[in-house]
């Protein structure tokens, strides 16, 4: 077994990983190395399907915003429940860090005089979302993948998937990795580690999000003592394109796009009368089930989905093909619809992880409210620092994801410059674990028995389950019965095969080992929000309809248990702005 030495492995190659091994890099100023771990080709990272754009306070003498604008526009959209110091600092940098990219040659879109262009977004009081058409995310990731390849330091490693973390006395040691290309497992040993491994929204089936993201980050944390934060806020993005559940972006709506109902009335006027179509994601995507569950949508007659159109005919093709490019291709290519002619048929789509492993302020891991792992932070959709809260706000995620990959890369490089190599050392408990590992993947999950489990069976009945009972409404019955099945999924789980039999980009392999952690997150999600009696952001529940601050206003911890997630909680930090009622 091959074992590699670093003095910091960042896992995840999308937006905030690179941003993290950028600036580790500068920080140690080549006196370090570092690996970047990837179990796709870095470049098919989730970041680069990023459309919309990337929030930040950029020119307030001209446009009146302010940090504490913004600042609050975040925290009421969290419904409360994001860290108020963190959404301070985030605020703050946020502008710095559009700078940096600006300097690094991302090509945003510009006014006539020559301003970065800014939109409105979701929730925003004032048009500050920077981007580059509406191909944001991929423009950003190409920058920066081409500026992380000039250090002689950083080595990436494509298709390279972690099973596990190695941690031993309280410290994280390092990850077993599995190389898909030549179908072997390697340990990463390292001083200093960054997760930045994304989001897990893959739990569903009708999801924006890529085949790759199912939550690998959070739940080999979890599995390793990690506690996970505020899993029961998943995002459901308004949007997504019927019948394929692909992202229809915010901007289509920030531009000036209509939502209307088969009556061809624009409902919003009934959920968010100032704001319309440009309410934050939660209140716009229940506004779609309302109108859906009450008879005033449409019914796709091939799968069966309701949905109502997005307009954005009255834009004007000029406009369409300026702004919204990608999206004019999408729907021609998904649904044969062109947005110049007609609307398109959206419904809400799972799509973002607010939740995630359990940081500080700064994306330092943490085991509860007051310990650290000395070594090791997150950043990005994986992490929960909160920012967030109960409910993003669109184009925080990309500002957040560049912000947290400086604060954690920086961090993580200052403590590996300054760590012993002796952390580099593989004690004989830690080559139990290595052993443990390569039988749990070479020999249970290639199991022989002619009676054994189809993966792709369990896989596509979490995406029932998931898509059924743990949608935009919940209640206590659907997530009793979610929770059953996923349990005997996970039962059934152990009993898998992969009938693939080849080492060698053994896709089957991938997706079984991927199946294991999207049930663990699944578990986390369902009994998260069964003991949250209250709604709040993206989880509502139409047994308990109102916010309940005097119960419910703290973060929600999920520990690793053999017989399920053990829940314990801790408080939201406010700062400045007290809770209230959120009116938009």
């Amino acid at each position: 077994m091959e074992i590699l030495r670093y003095d910091l492995v960042i896992l995840g190659s999308g937006l905030a990983g690179l941003r993290a091994g950028i600036q580790a890099a500068l920080t140690s100023k080549g006196k370090i190395r570092i690996a970047v771990l990837s179990k796709i080709h870095a470049m098919r990272s989730h970041s680069v399907a990023a459309e919309g754009g990337i929030a930040g306070v950029l020119y307030p003498e001209v446009t009146g915003d302010s940090f504490d604008a913004h600042a609050y526009d975040t925290i009421k959209g969290s419904d409360f429940l994001a860290d108020q110091d963190a959404v301070e600092l985030f605020v703050k940098l946020a502008p710095e860090e559009l700078r940096f990219l600006d300097h690094l040659g991302v090509p945003w879109s510009r006014t006539p005089d020559g301003r970065i262009a800014q939109r409105l977004f979701g929730g925003m009081s004032i048009p500050r979302t920077a981007f580059a058409a509406d191909k944001t995310g991929f423009f950003i990731m190409s920058t920066l993948y081409d500026n992380i390849l000039r250090f002689d330091n950083v080595d990436i490693y494509h298709d390279h998937m972690a099973t596990s973390f190695l941690m031993e006395n309280g410290v994280f040691k390092g990850f077993t990795v599995l190389d898909l290309k030549e179908g072997t497992l390697k340990v990463f040993l390292a001083k200093a580690a960054i997760i930045a491994s994304g989001g897990a929204a893959r739990i569903y089936g009708f999801t924006t999000v890529s085949y790759a993201v199912t939550g690998d980050g959070a739940a080999m944390a979890y599995r390793a003592g990690i506690p996970v934060k505020d899993m029961e806020f998943i995002q459901f993005h308004p949007t997504g394109v019927v019948p394929a559940g692909v992202l229809i972006t915010e901007a289509a709506r920030g531009e000036g796009g209509y939502l209307i109902n088969k009556d061809g009335e624009r409902f919003m006027a009934r959920y968010a009368p100032q704001r319309m179509e440009v309410a934050p994601r939660d209140i716009v995507a229940r506004a779609i089930i309302r109108e859906i569950m009450e008879g005033r949508g449409f019914i796709h007659e091939e799968s069966g989905l309701g949905y109502v159109y997005l307009d954005l005919r009255h834009l004007g093709e000029e406009k369409i093909n300026t702004r919204l490019p990608f999206i004019r291709e999408l729907a021609k290519k998904l649904v044969n619809v062109d947005p110049v002619y007609e609307p398109i048929p959206v419904r809400p789509t799972a799509h973002y992880t607010m939740g995630g492993i359990h940081t500080d302020t700064y994306g330092h891991v943490m085991f509860d409210a007051k310990n650290y792992v000395p070594n090791l932070w997150a950043a990005g959709e994986a992490a929960a620092v909160s920012i967030h809260g109960a409910n993003r706000l669109g184009s925080n995620s990309l500002a957040e994801c560049s912000v947290y990959g400086r604060l954690t890369g920086e961090a993580a490089a200052k403590y590996a410059l300054e760590a012993s190599s002796s952390m580099l050392e593989l004690s004989s408990s830690l080559e139990e674990a290595v052993k443990r590992e390569e039988k749990r993947i070479f020999d249970e999950l290639f199991k022989t028995e002619t009676n054994a489990e189809d993966p792709y069976q369990i896989r596509g009945e979490l995406w029932r389950t998931m898509d059924t009972y743990v949608y935009v409404f919940r209640d206590e019955k659907g997530l009793m019965e979610a929770g059953r099945i996923i349990r005997d999924l996970k039962n059934k789980y152990k009993r898998i095969r992969v009938d693939d039999r080849s080492r060698k980009y053994n896709m089957n392999l991938r997706e079984a080992i991927e199946l294991g952690n999207m049930l663990d997150v699944a578990e986390i999600v369902i009994v998260s929000a069964l003991a949250r009696t209250e709604s709040r952001g993206a989880h509502y529940r139409l047994d308990y309809p109102k916010r309940d601050d005097v119960n419910w206003l703290k973060h929600t911890l999920a520990y690793y248990t053999p017989e399920g997630p053990r829940l314990d909680y801790i408080p939201v930090r406010i700062t400045r702005w007290k809770p209230e009622e959120r009116k938009y």
